[in-house]
């Protein structure tokens, strides 16, 4: 038994109202864009949820809707700019065999790198761009077992990668 973790930084936001506070951010059409593409790829690829876990901002709420995911996600402040390791607090926490966590960086990065024995081929990896989604499966039954660098990367993907963003 495995269980596979799907990591999403939340697609690109707007920054047209300088006064909107940061949390109220909201997707600009690009990233509305990026969200449907990545959420196609997923489904494409067969890389389906069972539990989804959610900063609570503005924008990782509007990036999961644009996944158009078959599930509800459950929103929780401490992924809103969580550390490293407050992120992987959260998911050994979680229950589902398949969890997609949604966050931002420099987190969400940070958090991918350390949770990987080796990190993917991809150019873009390290600095984990908007939308940028980890497919990893880890050799435990039980996400409280978690531990750093056990992580097996599957796919990596970018909007920029993908012909609809």
């Amino acid at each position: 038994m495995a269980r596979t973790l799907i990591l999403t930084r939340h697609a690109k936001s707007s920054w047209d109202d300088p006064m909107l506070p940061d949390h109220d951010r909201p997707l600009n059409g690009r990233g509305q864009r990026s969200a449907r593409a990545i959420g196609t790829w997923m489904r494409d690829r067969g890389w389906l949820p069972d539990q989804a876990i959610s900063s609570t901002s503005r924008r990782t709420r509007e990036t999961f809707a644009g996944l158009a995911l078959d599930l509800d996600a459950s929103f929780t402040g401490d992924l809103y700019h969580a550390s490293a390791g407050e992120m992987f607090e959260t998911l050994r926490g979680a229950g589902g065999e398949r969890v997609l966590m949604l966050g931002h960086n420099p987190g969400i990065g940070w958090f991918a790198e350390r949770l990987l024995a080796v990190p993917p081929d991809h150019p873009r990896f390290a600095d984990y761009p908007t939308c940028a989604t980890l497919v990893a499966r880890f050799p435990i039954q039980d996400w409280a077992d978690l531990a750093w660098g056990t992580g097996k990367a599957l796919d990596f993907v970018i909007p920029r990668d993908l012909p609809a963003a």
